[in-house]
């Protein structure tokens, strides 16, 4: 630690602190003699004015230090010269080559076009839907306003590259000395008084130079953590859209199951009046009335049901369209079915998700952002060189304030260095270093979720339509095998309970096919949410219902003030 401290203040000692012949601290003859022999030395040696002391001071006190900071020259110059660790993409949880049902001929390995995604099910009205919701949706423009104060926090990182200190001052007083603490300073006419004015005009500037990379470091984090805020911004759009949809999909699903029910009320009444008219006939006993009431009162006990759910998929679409609660029915016109799913889907190969998921390139944005912070708590282990200067104009008059007596002033280099921390700095630095470890982990782990997430979404779209294909077929047997026991009933040669059976069976039969519609067209939103698609909305180049490849949103560094969309 002596010998630190001794290369630290060597260029101060030898050039700043040098006492010259006439200096008052100089009064022996061996002081006056050594003083002759260094100006004896700087003269021969300084043929080009580079041994002048003024000159020399500031070179060898960042010299001094930079001896005295004990650091790795070599790498901290190889890094731009800055301390820390260079960041480097961390590597991304394994994921297999192909998705596990990529034999099927239904799932397409090639590129997916899911820029505008949900015009596959060919709707304008959902497409007015996800368009609104983009413009209205609250919680998007709270993450918006997060993007806002990412990029006004980076821009104020960039302000500590210039002069960290610049400030003006002024004042006047009015001052009287105390003769009891003065005793001996007695006024004299003309000469001194005991009381005067102060006029005081000045400024001062502070700038901490950025050797060790410091404010470097923290514009590094700035902007990885600005471009987070904007995958994070882009991952929310991602939800919102996919969540549009879905409720979209959930009304039209509702109103179909509405559709069956009311449709087998009406023939269900049909059966009890049928039944009705034989037991007063004689035909038939009192069992085939009450079977038929049983029927027809448990088909209408299930429409108040559904009744509830469209209602709350009409609230849910509101509150996602950033607008009051209110009947969504005018606007959306009509029933008009559940919007129909292709048969096939391109989901591309499990890798693409890397650069589609923006919540996946989020987590990669904090990685970076925290490497970058290592080194700013790395940066502390070594002194902060600054400039400091001070200038003013002090006069007891105010006409003699501008005057060139009143002027005066300071500037000069100096640092200051931390040391006996008791270790606070470096477990700084592995605080910094563990969190980095952190979020390499969750980086990792955002990565297996994404991929596992897709596959779900892909064995659901695909189940899902071959249970349509099933349920479909089931009900036209029902409902075929429903007519002829009628035809059996009415002609007296069966009774009611068949009827009955196969009755239920069609109602529950239909919901279910309505179910799993909505069910497929669902689960095909949820895979194009799984697969990242839908934020290249707010991209100035996207062209609604059109194929545009569109570059995740990125922070150019040639301008502070916008952010660039490549």
């Amino acid at each position: 630690m002596v010998f630190v401290w001794a290369v630290a203040l060597l260029p101060i000692l030898v050039v700043g602190g040098g006492m010259r012949r006439g200096d008052p601290r100089c009064n022996s003859s061996n002081s006056d003699g050594v003083a002759a022999q260094m100006s004896s030395l700087y003269s021969k040696l300084d043929w080009l004015g580079l041994f002048r002391p003024r000159v020399l001071r500031m070179p060898l006190l960042i010299a001094g230090i930079l001896l005295a900071s004990g650091c790795h020259l070599p790498k901290w110059a190889k890094n731009g010269f800055k301390v820390g660790p260079e960041y480097c993409r961390p590597p991304a949880a394994s994921v297999a080559d192909n998705w596990i049902d990529s034999d099927d001929p239904r799932v397409l390995s090639q590129p997916p076009l899911y820029h505008d995604w949900w015009s596959v099910f060919q709707d304008p009205v959902l497409n007015n839907l996800v368009d609104s919701s983009y413009q209205q949706n609250l919680t998007l423009r709270e993450a918006g306003t997060r993007v806002m104060q990412a990029r006004a926090a980076r821009a104020m990182v960039v302000g500590d590259l210039f002069p960290q200190t610049q400030q003006l001052s002024g004042g006047y007083t009015r001052n009287q000395l105390s003769l009891a603490v003065q005793p001996a300073l007695e006024p004299v006419p003309g000469v001194f008084s005991r009381s005067f004015d102060n006029w005081a005009i000045g400024g001062n500037l502070s700038w901490e130079l950025d050797v060790w990379g410091r404010f470097r470091r923290s514009i590094e984090s700035a902007d990885a953590g600005l471009e987070a805020s904007v995958n994070e911004y882009d991952a929310i759009l991602v939800c919102l859209i996919a969540e549009v949809v879905t409720a979209y999909i959930d009304i039209r699903t509702f109103e179909e199951r509405l559709r069956y029910a009311r449709e087998n009320v009406k023939i269900q009444e049909g059966s009890f009046q049928l039944a009705k008219a034989r037991a007063e006939e004689g035909k038939t006993g009192d069992i085939s009335l009450h079977l038929s009431q049983s029927n027809l009162k448990a088909t209408k006990a299930l429409i108040p049901e559904l009744e509830i759910g469209l209602r709350q998929a009409n609230n849910r679409l509101c509150t996602l369209l950033g607008m009051q609660t209110i009947d969504l029915s005018d606007w959306l016109g009509e029933a008009k079915g559940i919007p129909n799913a292709p048969r096939d889907v391109a989901v591309g190969i499990p890798a693409d998700l890397l650069r589609r998921r923006p919540d996946v390139r989020a987590a990669e944005r904090e990685v970076a952002a925290q490497s970058a912070q290592i080194g700013v708590a790395l940066s502390d282990l070594y002194p902060r060189i600054a400039v400091t200067g001070e200038i003013s104009v002090q006069a007891e008059e105010f006409r003699d304030l501008f005057s060139s007596i009143s002027q005066g002033g300071s500037v000069g280099p100096g640092f200051r260095w931390n040391v006996l921390n008791y270790g606070r700095i470096m477990n700084n630095v592995r605080i910094q270093d563990a969190r980095f470890r952190e979020l390499v982990v969750t980086y990792q782990q955002t990565v297996l979720t994404a991929n596992q997430e897709v596959e779900d979404a892909i064995v659901s779209f695909l189940r899902n339509q071959d249970r349509v294909r099933e349920l479909v077929e089931s009900a036209k047997e029902s409902e075929k095998a429903l007519q002829l026991e009628l035809i059996n009933f009415k002609e007296g040669e069966s009774n009611f309970t068949g009827v009955f059976v196969l009755q239920g069976d069609l109602v529950g039969k239909q919901d279910q096919v309505a179910s799993a519609q909505g069910d497929a067209a669902a689960s095909l939103a949820s895979l194009y949410k799984a697969l990242g698609g839908g934020w290249q909305i707010r991209c100035p180049n996207y062209q609604a219902m059109g194929i545009v490849e569109v570059e995740p949103m990125t922070v150019s560094h040639r301008d502070d003030s916008e952010i660039i969309t490549n």
